[in-house]
């Protein structure tokens, strides 16, 4: 089955609005990467992204049972759910882990394989053909993503750590496509509360083994109100609206060509820290355009020639 697949149960986006739809999941992402460091020193790996998880799908849980009903949660397969889940689960881990052992820059640049990633399982699970737009696309992209990095703040690291963040990228990228096909009769926000509670689900399971067999519990003390909002940006919003978003992008455009978004995301945090007082960026700015520009082309926006 396609990662496009329609759900009759809600209006598919149109091509422009699902691009719009991607670039503000992208945003809302974004804006948790700053969040995320006042609290990644507070907790290990593996506790924060069980809080994260579970936080985002107590937020996400009762939209879907006001929208659908109570009932929507009896239908669902909760076992595929906690599978594909474990799935997203896995790859935020993998992320943490990654970032921690080869630094920002490193996990910012191989986040940039996720659109390369998504094309190559769309043309090995669905037969989806190559083309000229579509390469030329998904290079510009990476040209902007790349550009949009800020090597000085910190070395490349291509060891262990690099391994790690790249396999988060395949987890959360596999993840993200199942959320789409694995499940034809749910909704986006069906599709994504389920997933992201399995993940939840799972991570939790992992964190409490963790304290059972000797890590130290969560210790809560220092936290302020800042560390809390800070929390809920990175669990409620990062997470919770930013996937819902994302797989309302994913099923309509396919994972391949939403994921050409995400090179766009050093951006939009540069303009979050903008606002924050932070300095403009004309770099980033133009890496930015040419994302854009690549997005355009690889879904035909902006024809390479002239049509006969």
């Amino acid at each position: 089955m396609s990662a496009q697949a329609n759900t009759p149960a809600t209006p598919v986006p149109s091509l422009l609005g699902a691009n719009l739809i991607c670039m503000a999941s992208m945003l809302i992402w974004a804006a948790g990467l700053p969040a995320a460091d006042f609290i990644i020193p507070l907790l290990p790996a593996d506790q924060l992204s069980a809080l994260r998880m579970a936080l985002a799908a107590l937020a996400l849980l009762p939209v879907w049972a006001l929208i659908e009903g109570p009932g929507a949660f009896r239908r669902a397969n909760w076992l595929k759910g906690i599978a594909v889940g474990s799935l997203i689960g896995l790859g935020a881990w993998f992320l943490i882990q990654g970032q921690a052992r080869s630094g920002a820059v490193t996990a910012a640049m191989i986040s940039t394989t996720l659109p390369m990633v998504g094309i190559a399982l769309e043309v090995v699970l669905d037969g989806r053909k190559l083309s000229v737009a579509l390469v030329l696309g998904l290079l510009l992209s990476l040209a902007g993503g790349m550009m949009a990095l800020d090597f000085k703040a910190g070395g490349m690291s291509m060891g262990f750590g690099a391994l790690l963040c790249f396999c988060s990228v395949l987890s959360f990228t596999l993840g993200s496509r199942l959320t789409v096909t694995a499940f034809p009769g749910l909704s986006p926000i069906g599709r994504t509360a389920l997933t992201i509670s399995g993940a939840a689900i799972a991570v939790s399971t992992v964190a409490a083994l963790g304290i059972a067999f000797g890590a130290p519990p969560p210790d809560f003390s220092a936290w302020g109100w800042k560390e809390t909002l800070a929390l809920l940006a990175f669990s409620v919003g990062s997470l919770g609206i930013s996937q819902l978003m994302w797989i309302m992008s994913v099923e309509k455009l396919g994972i391949g060509l939403s994921g050409l978004h995400i090179n766009a995301a050093p951006f939009y945090v540069m303009i979050i820290l903008f606002l924050l007082g932070g300095r403009w960026d004309w770099g980033q700015a133009a890496a930015a355009c040419l994302v854009a520009v690549g997005v355009l082309i690889a879904q035909g926006i902006i024809p390479l020639g002239k049509r006969a």
